[in-house]
């Protein structure tokens, strides 16, 4: 079940970047790719052992904490991407007066004629 739910949100994330116009919703899209990522790993890690990875006296079978730990590093790099690409979009925004791609393209081809 979880790894439907994940498939679904990966699959959302692609649909949103490709078939997508608007550039502030290709974002989000990347925004729930990265997401379904990081509940990727994070699942797949704890699917190796039944126990919160704690050494404590007589744990044997602990989850591989690695997975969660790299996790915490991506989310901290996709908050960071997230913030430059909204900063790139209002840029875009202020600069051309739209947020659609197929808009910014026919401004962009008008200009360069």
């Amino acid at each position: 079940m979880a790894g439907a739910i994940i498939l679904i949100l990966i699959l959302t994330g692609i649909a949103g970047v490709v078939l997508v116009d608007n550039l502030i919703k290709k974002v989000m899209s990347l925004v729930i790719l990265n997401s379904a990522i990081v509940i990727l790993f994070v699942w797949s890690g704890s699917l190796t052992g039944s126990e919160a990875p704690i050494m404590l006296a007589g744990a044997r079978d602990i989850v591989d904490p690695l997975p969660q730990a790299i996790m915490l590093t991506d989310i901290v790099i996709g908050i960071c991407v997230t913030a430059v690409a909204l900063a790139i979009v209002l840029r875009i925004y202020e600069r051309w007066g739209t947020v659609s791609r197929r808009k910014l393209e026919k401004l962009m081809n008008e200009n360069d004629d």
